[in-house]
């Protein structure tokens, strides 16, 4: 009977450990599928978290809602295989196949729970991708931008220690380097204080405009030097402007020996406005020089754009002058060739409306035979003791104004076209 009962202990002994070592196994796996969860679990916050530093659109607020929705499921079955492991001793004793078998049973059914649950993490973090890509590119960005910022603000500093070292002041762009201070202070706090979008936004603006400062401050000896050029050629300009404005009364006072006042009386505040604009110009000189010695280079190069101005202008009213007396000493001695001039135009404007047609276009041959008229009447308009060549000459250059519009419009319809 003892030995037929240490038989059926045997045979329920082999049983009972085969079943022990089924539920091992099967808390081994729950075990395997609880690091599983739990890594994948970290590794899902490391993204989210990733996108979080980046982004704060809608899309990302509602990847952390659901992140922690998951977490709390992962969180359920987690305490559940917990509370299976913690329910089961498998190394005791006195563990019947009973026991055992619900244990298995148990832990595999706590297994299959924690698969899924990664299973729908795992399609979680498939539909983070793009968000994920878009966070971890700009991350990607941030140091690199950082840098290019710093080292921005250090050129930038250097440039202005070079000018300083040549006799530049250059406080203008030293204030401007300061005002990046601030700037500099947050992209040294960093993106985990001040967020990675607006960092890299702060890095690109400092960069920007440590590079604009760096160039200015580089190319002040150079703005310095065409300053200087620049007062001395005008300068010389303006003096030599009020050596000619002295020579325009000569010119007027033959015109009004010579030639009839229609010609000349447009003239007459010529030499006035010219030493005006000349002392205006010769103050504006001062006034840049001031600017350029206190190193104002904007004032000093706005300054001498208006000086510049002042001469032009004088000077095309000087020029004005004498070239009435050349023209009006020309066609009285002789009209003939101002009058060929504009009657050849015209003829040949004629010839371009003909060409290809046996009638001319009313919108050419109209202002043409209007241009014939014109000339005749200004040749007959020439009588008197003191005929008055200047409306004669305007007259002809108005008639060749309007006859090259005419070729003009022809060519145009033609598409080029001669």
């Amino acid at each position: 009977m003892n030995g037929g009962g240490a038989r059926r202990w045997g045979w329920g002994s082999g049983r009972a450990e085969s079943l022990r070592a089924d539920a091992q196994a099967a808390k081994d796996a729950a075990a395997a599928a609880f690091y599983d969860l739990d890594t994948a679990q970290r590794g899902l916050r490391i993204s989210i978290e990733t996108i979080t530093a980046v982004e704060n659109s809608p899309a990302a607020r509602k990847a952390v809602q659901d992140f922690e929705a998951l977490g709390s499921r992962i969180d359920q079955v987690s305490h559940e295989y917990i509370t299976a492991v913690d329910a089961h001793d498998l190394d005791r004793d006195d563990l019947d196949s009973g026991a055992a078998s619900g244990a298995r049973a148990e832990l595999n059914r706590v297994t299959d729970q924690l698969k899924r649950t990664k299973s729908e993490l795992e399609r979680f973090e498939h539909g983070l991708g793009r968000l994920l890509e878009q966070a971890e590119t700009q991350l990607a960005q941030l140091a690199p931008a950082v840098e290019r910022g710093r080292q921005g603000l250090l050129e930038a500093s250097n440039a202005l220690d070079t000018a300083r070292a040549s006799g530049l002041t250059a406080d203008d762009l030293a204030a401007r380097l300061a005002t990046l201070s601030p700037e500099l202070t947050k992209l040294n706090e960093g993106a985990g204080q001040h967020g990675v979008r607006d960092t890299l936004q702060r890095a690109a603006h400092v960069a920007r405009e440590a590079e604009a400062i760096r160039g200015a401050a580089a190319r002040l000896p150079e703005t310095a030097a065409e300053t200087d050029k620049r007062l001395s050629s005008l300068r010389t300009r303006a003096q030599a402007l009020d050596t000619r404005s002295g020579k325009v009364e000569p010119v007027l006072s033959e015109l009004r020996r010579r030639f009839s006042a229609a010609c000349w009386e447009d003239l007459q505040q010529v030499p006035d406005e010219a030493v005006r604009a000349v002392r205006q110009a010769e103050q504006k000189l001062q006034e840049a020089q001031r600017a350029r010695d206190e190193q104002r280079w904007p004032d000093a190069t706005a300054l001498l754009s208006t000086v510049r101005a002042l001469l032009n202008t004088t000077d095309e009213a000087i020029k004005a002058a004498g070239d009435r007396l050349q023209r009006l000493n020309e066609v009285s001695f002789d009209e003939k060739p101002e009058v060929e001039r504009a009657r050849f135009a015209i003829r040949d404007a004629q010839r371009l409306a003909m060409a290809g047609r046996s009638t001319p276009d009313p919108r050419h041959a109209n202002p043409l035979d209007q241009s014939v008229e014109r000339v005749d009447r200004a040749v007959a308009g020439l009588t008197g003791r003191h005929p008055d060549y200047w409306h004669f000459l305007m007259e002809l250059d108005s008639v060749r104004e309007t006859v090259q519009e005419v070729v003009d419009m022809i060519r145009r319809e033609r598409g080029g076209g001669s």
